[in-house]
């Protein structure tokens, strides 16, 4: 059976690199790492890259259970769509759906994998939960932390991770992008053993 990965935010450049788009930015480093560009599919709400699964992890071509990695081209209150449109076509379960999200309730570099559960507040997660008719996917929750008083999580979330934490930005987005490929290679506890943190 396929595996589908979803990374959460919004399509645009005014929205390149602000928290919410934390799920966007793991999608990218698979890529990186894997030699693969995303394209729009067409009809999907969505851009893709296929790659496999190999006994070694993930690869860009070869033998294994296909793995779709993914961004939506919709915005993140409409994710659902994208991921609906995309597991459908692919007769993807949604226990083989990975949905990689930013997350306010964990510090920035902190890390939780898990399977199921509600939304939290979180528009793009309550979208996949009403397109699929179910909560029970995985989730690669990235921390961003919460804003000082005053601010609010809306626009929060929307800004860009400033220069003073770049590093810490990148090294939580390859932790992530190591959580996905252990969860679709070695299982959930595994897993949550070496990066719930």
């Amino acid at each position: 059976m396929s595996w589908l990965v979803v990374g959460l935010g919004n399509p645009g450049p005014s929205y390149a690199h602000t928290r919410h788009n934390a799920g966007f930015l793991a999608i990218d480093e698979l890529t990186r790492r894997l030699g693969l560009s995303l394209k729009p599919a067409r009809g999907m709400f969505a851009s893709i890259g296929t790659a496999r699964l190999a006994a070694r992890g993930l690869v860009a071509q070869g033998a294994g259970e296909q793995v779709v990695l993914t961004q939506p081209s919709t915005f993140m209150n409409e994710s659902g769509r994208a991921v609906r449109a995309l597991s459908d076509f692919g007769r993807i379960d949604p226990a083989h759906v990975v949905v990689v999200h930013d997350e306010l309730d964990l510090d920035l570099g902190r890390l939780r994998c898990k399977l199921g559960g509600g939304d939290n507040g979180h528009n793009g997660l309550k979208s996949i939960r009403a397109h699929l008719g179910t909560g029970e996917f995985y989730r690669v929750r990235i921390g961003i932390g919460r804003p000082d008083v005053g601010l609010a999580p809306y626009d929060y979330v929307l800004g860009r991770f400033p220069r003073s934490q770049a590093k810490a930005v990148a090294e939580a987005i390859g932790l992530a992008a190591d959580a996905v490929e252990s969860l679709l290679l070695h299982g959930l506890d595994e897993t949550q053993n070496r990066f719930n943190h």
